[in-house]
């Protein structure tokens, strides 16, 4: 696949790729600590940002292996937990920020609030947010709706976060009006996406001018990483590396500041990095 890409590029694109062979990659059913294998395209593609031969990771692959790849590679901004994919989703009242969608599928309250936080600076930054709504993604709107999880944490997003407006509902999200980010642990983050594209794609796509782009960033790590669907079209890669060009030029969200570490009860200060695969690489090096 690079070859053919490396073959099809201008020749002015071309002198600025490298193509970096190995032997291996991680499959949809191994372990993600394989990722931590050097030998597989996606370590190889984090060791590289982290040399600082490329600016940005994008990868098809699963998201447990890419997120394990880059805790391990890149390091967490400090404080963070656990990282969060966070998706930019066209609603009916212009994009809003969905976290996590994939990164962390079990999460803690503190976690939730800290994936807040994350999503509120990346608003800014990236969405030009200056204050942006925060929701919490649950059953019902109603404060008290919701599991053990949701119920602990709208109370630690009260206190928290001075932009939370409260719980949303899943139909809050294509609809849009409610918030600009919306926080959920990566099981239902993930269910709630896939969910959305699949109405889009019975609708009929999404409008060609949607802003959003078709890749979430891996927010809470110390590089810029973007992972496509895994179903990616040609389409899809491309719109993923414009969205990894334009945060390395926003330095959002790799250069985040540290984030606070709330002391939750229940909450696990030290867990694993989450599963799975990865796959892929071009590097690109700047002009």
């Amino acid at each position: 696949m690079a070859d053919e890409v490396f073959a099809a590029s201008a020749p002015g694109i071309r002198r600025r790729l490298t193509v970096r062979p190995v032997d291996g990659a991680v499959g949809m059913a191994d372990a993600p600590a394989r990722a931590a294998r050097p030998d597989t395209t996606v370590s190889a593609s984090v060791s590289a940002v982290a040399a600082g031969a490329a600016d940005a990771v994008v990868s098809a692959g699963a998201s447990g292996a890419i997120v394990t790849a880059a805790v391990l590679g890149l390091g967490r901004v400090p404080g963070v937990r656990k990282p969060a994919l966070a998706a930019i989703v066209p609603s009916r009242t212009g994009p809003l920020m969905l976290l996590d969608v994939g990164a962390s599928p079990d999460a803690s309250a503190g976690v939730l609030v800290q994936h807040a936080i994350l999503g509120t600076r990346y608003a800014v930054a990236v969405l030009g947010l200056p204050e942006p709504r925060v929701g919490l993604l649950s059953i019902g709107a109603e404060q008290g709706k919701g599991d053990r999880l949701r119920r602990a944490a709208d109370d630690a997003l009260r206190d928290a976060v001075p932009e939370y407006v409260g719980n949303v509902e899943g139909n809050d999200v294509p609809l849009g009006g409610r918030a600009d980010v919306v926080v959920t642990d990566g099981f239902t983050g993930n269910v709630l996406l896939k969910g959305i594209e699949g109405a889009f794609a019975l609708a009929g796509g999404v409008a060609p001018d949607s802003v959003a782009p078709r890749a979430a960033a891996l927010l809470g790590v110390r590089g810029q990483v973007v992972v496509c669907h895994g179903a990616a079209t040609g389409a899809d890669i491309a719109s993923g590396i414009a969205f990894a060009a334009r945060l390395h030029r926003t330095r959002a969200p790799a250069e985040f500041a540290p984030v606070p570490r709330l002391g939750l009860a229940g909450d696990d200060n030290n867990p694993p990095p989450d599963p799975a695969h990865g796959r892929a690489a071009l590097t690109w090096r700047r002009g």
